[in-house]
């Protein structure tokens, strides 16, 4: 199951086991039980405070128990092989249940000791789905770290007649003591504040709690920390505050046209940038969303910051890098099938299509390499585009001219999703030459057409926006307001690229650099008057 580098890479790991850790697996017949065999042997050989056994009684076969030795109470099982994007997942369950500390506040782990109810977890994902590990790992820690808590962490594609009776159409999806607790991503402090109701209002009095800044970044994506990097470089107190570190990089899987990286996938990116973070001594407040801007009211003043949790923040220079979300068609259906056949992740919810006909809308790069994506997993692709040609680019477009199972439709607006039974089941089209209406069946939507920028809370204050919402800028990233500062995708900056935000969010902090160079703080100016 494990080939040699992984195999030397995962001892290498159990190296760090403080205690004896037990692998119980309930094994049924068929190939998959065998490679659960398979996989759990090798781990066992490889530290001798791992044990391996097969004389589990669950339902779930093939599924497995990774618990404490010294503490049976303290578990959580893996239905289905933890591969692909949850073989990290897997690691640290074994860690974590051998002793190993995680890297985690103190004051969280004694918020999750607290809780004082029983909770068991039951959390479904998909192997190929990039946002479900944070979810595995969220709900795996919570379960060493208070025997009150359960995880039952189950691969989709394993168990499709539950994935069908639980009418499950997106991952991640999580269930509590069996009723539906949350369908999508959620960090470790995300799942304390939907159990844990005064949680909000600490992490609020904490960051309240913090000094002004000298330069604070709103936001976690590649513009926002490469902001970060710069002003904290020079010397200044810098804070990230980002509602999910980032961004859009969390959901993007292959990067291709960076410069100087061959390839690489958007967490894998976002895991560097964080790393650089915490390397350049940048204060990162997660689950941080923008609610008010209260500008300065002289130069070299403190900007006001309010979040929706209560909390405030003061800085000396604020850039914006809020970054933009997929935009949604806006039709009939749409939200009402939302996580029940309408997707926005191909690579996330992909695979719970396998064999089924879906649609993708949208002819630009997105759509195209969803389309192409999607050929490998699905029976059928309809891609359907509103322009009268594709707008993806020409090598996207000759891979999609060889695919078999996709078809597409130009000129051709989306007008409704329809449904039965609480399920998408197929859509509906205008084409814009003839009129004429026409219906598609297929069991899935993924709409990829564009982006909106995050900029709602800012509408009604005193930065300039244009009319798509966008942040208006110079070429140097001021705004109209003194020292305000934006770049990425939340700015009028034409091209939505990395590399481009990343770019905008250096030019940016070396604005923000001049300004706090050419004024003083008001207290000072005050002082020295």
């Amino acid at each position: 199951m494990l080939d040699p580098s992984m195999k030397d890479q995962l001892k290498t790991y159990l190296a760090n086991l403080r205690e004896p850790i037990e692998l119980v697996a309930s094994l049924g017949d068929g190939a998959k039980s065998d490679q659960t065999r398979e996989l759990l042997e090798e781990i066992a050989a490889l530290h001798e405070d791992v044990s391996a056994s097969f004389d589990g009684t669950d339902d779930r076969k093939p599924s497995f128990v990774v618990r404490r030795a010294s503490d049976a109470t303290r578990w959580v099982r893996f239905a289905g092989l933890p591969l692909g994007h949850e073989f990290t997942s897997l690691v640290l369950a074994l860690l974590w249940a051998g002793g190993h500390p995680p890297k985690v506040e103190q004051e969280t782990l004694e918020a999750i000791r607290a809780l004082e109810t029983d909770y068991a977890f039951e959390m479904y994902f998909s192997l190929s789905c990039h946002n479900c590990p944070d979810v595995v790992q969220a709900l795996t820690l919570m379960a060493f770290e208070n025997p009150r808590i359960t995880a039952t962490l189950i691969e989709g594609g394993t168990f499709k007649d539950e994935v069908e009776a639980r009418d499950i159409m997106a991952v991640p999806a999580t269930f509590l003591n069996g009723e539906s607790f949350y369908n999508g991503k959620m960090a470790l402090d995300d799942v304390l504040a939907k159990l844990d109701t005064g949680s909000e209002a600490r992490a609020a009095e904490k960051l309240s709690a913090k000094d002004a800044f000298d330069v604070l970044v709103l936001g976690g994506g590649p513009a926002g920390v490469a902001a970060s990097i710069y002003t904290a470089r020079k010397g200044f107190a810098t804070g990230i505050a980002a509602e999910r570190f980032g961004g859009q990089l969390q959901d993007t899987l292959g990067i291709e046209n960076l410069p100087g990286t061959l390839y690489t996938e958007g967490p894998k990116l976002a895991d560097e940038l964080g790393r650089q973070v915490n390397e350049n001594g940048i204060d990162l407040m997660d689950r941080a969303i923008a609610k008010k801007l209260i500008p300065a009211a002289e130069k070299g003043g403190l900007h006001t910051l309010e979040l929706e949790n209560g909390a405030t923040l003061q800085t000396r220079a604020l850039i914006l890098a809020t970054g933009a979300r997929w935009r949604a068609l806006g039709v009939p259906g749409e939200q009402e099938y939302r996580n029940k056949g309408v997707a926005y992740c191909p690579h996330c919810d992909g695979p719970l299509f396998k064999g089924k006909r879906v649609a993708v809308i949208g002819g630009g790069n997105s759509g195209v390499e969803a389309a192409i994506d999607l050929a490998k997993i699905v029976e059928h692709v309809t891609l359907v585009e509103f322009d009268k040609a594709l707008r993806a680019d020409e090598v996207l477009q000759n891979k999609l001219r060889s695919l078999s199972n996709v078809a597409t439709l130009v000129n051709a607006q989306t007008t409704e999703i329809t449904g039965a039974n609480g399920k998408v089941d197929g859509f509906v089209y205008k084409d814009r030459e003839s009129e004429e209406e026409h219906r598609v069946d297929v069991a899935g939507v993924f709409v990829q057409i564009g982006l909106v920028p995050n900029t709602e809370w800012l509408k009604d204050g005193a930065l300039e926006l244009n009319r798509f919402g966008e942040i208006e800028t110079d070429e140097s990233g001021r705004t109209n307001l003194p020292g305000v500062f934006a770049a990425g995708d939340c700015t009028d900056e034409p091209y939505k690229q990395i590399v481009v935000s990343m770019g905008a969010g250096s030019a940016a902090a070396l604005s923000a650099f001049d300004y706090l160079v050419r004024h003083a703080p008001a207290d000072e100016v005050a002082e020295a008057a």
